[in-house]
């Protein structure tokens, strides 16, 4: 596979360089392919009805793209056995095996780098770091994650009013769930780059406190979002995220948002046991607004006289700061009826 040499030891020259290590992963890669493809063909020469030997009406070309580089196979046509009828007179046991002609840890890396990292960035650490082919480009990268997220998307199932499974009864059956889910969800609007105006987008995160059969092991956490007036399905994707997280239909799920109407439409009929919660920030965001404008009520009513020219009397009871501080301390301590 290569051939090695050192006339020092030193850091630099220790071991294999990333350079050697990456010709010998991809001379590895030929020679394992190509003995797998040689002994698989060798098999599907064999008709499996009757054991004859179907001959071949010539080859074609095909490229595999994988995480150690192009490798560059000859597909060989062949003709169907006349021992059983067939719609076509031959085929190409090559295309039949595989075919997609990328590797499903390629497209892997590629989706998942490019997911985090611009797409020439996430390019360029593919080529820093594997032996991959040098044609590789961002467009590329680029066209494999749509296409595995129209895959995705597909395979999503339909949207419906209500996606709670079950009844009751199925529900007291069901084992002991892991820990609480809290779900935080919140919208806000981003600037269209070649459109005027924005779109609205909603973004949330998952978190599960435990695991009952590994109580040690860190909290499970899942981030999301989507465009809510351009996806089809936003309930369905946020009830297969909890279901990836174990969600079962007895679990406590908890569910934090600023009770928009877009939002609240999302989190509800999603498990029969979930709570939904204003969140704190959303509260406090609103009654600062008022406490500003208290204060200038404050600043007019000090100011306003009456028609006789005395200062006008001020209202008995509490003031507008002073009720508003009720108001929110009632809020934090669950006193509703007496907040409202």
């Amino acid at each position: 596979m290569a051939h090695i040499e050192r006339t020092a030891v030193e850091m630099e020259t220790l071991g294999l360089t990333l350079a050697e290590g990456k010709l010998i992963l991809k001379n590895i890669q030929e020679g394992v392919v190509r003995e797998q493809i040689h002994d698989d063909l060798a098999r599907r020469r064999h008709c499996p009805d009757c054991g004859k030997v179907r001959h071949s009406k010539g080859h074609h070309d095909i490229t595999i793209r994988t995480l150690f580089g192009n490798l560059e196979l000859q597909s060989p046509r062949l003709e169907h056995c006349r021992c059983q009828p067939h719609e076509e007179k031959t085929f190409s046991p090559l295309q039949t095996v595989l075919p997609e002609h990328v590797s499903p840890e390629m497209l892997y890396l590629e989706v998942k780098w490019s997911s985090l990292l611009p797409y020439e960035v996430g390019c360029d650490l593919l080529h820093e770091v594997l032996p991959v082919n040098e044609k590789l480009s961002a467009v590329t990268i680029r066209n494999h994650l749509f296409e595995v997220a129209e895959r995705l998307e597909k395979k999503l199932g339909d949207e419906r009013p209500s996606l709670i499974e079950g009844c009751e009864q199925d529900w007291e059956q069901l084992p002991i769930p892991d820990g609480p889910l809290t779900v935080g969800l919140d919208g806000g609007f981003v600037h269209a780059r070649h459109k005027r105006g924005c779109f609205e987008v909603i973004a949330g995160k998952s978190v599960l406190e435990f695991k009952r059969d590994e109580p040690e092991a860190e909290r499970s956490k899942k981030c999301f979002g989507f465009v809510q007036t351009f996806d089809e399905k936003p309930r369905r994707r946020l009830f297969e995220l909890l279901k990836s997280q174990g969600m079962a239909m007895n679990q406590q799920v908890t569910f934090l948002s600023d009770g928009g109407d877009d939002v609240r439409q999302v989190q509800q009929y999603l498990n029969p046991a979930a709570e939904y919660w204003l969140d704190w920030f959303h509260i406090t965001m609103r009654i600062t607004v008022m406490k500003q404008m208290a204060k200038g009520l404050a600043t007019e009513s000090a100011a306003s006289v009456a028609i006789n020219g005395e200062p006008a009397a001020r209202p008995k009871g509490k003031s507008v700061a002073e009720e508003l501080q009720s108001l929110k301390w009632n809020l934090w301590h669950g006193n509703v009826a007496r907040a409202l």
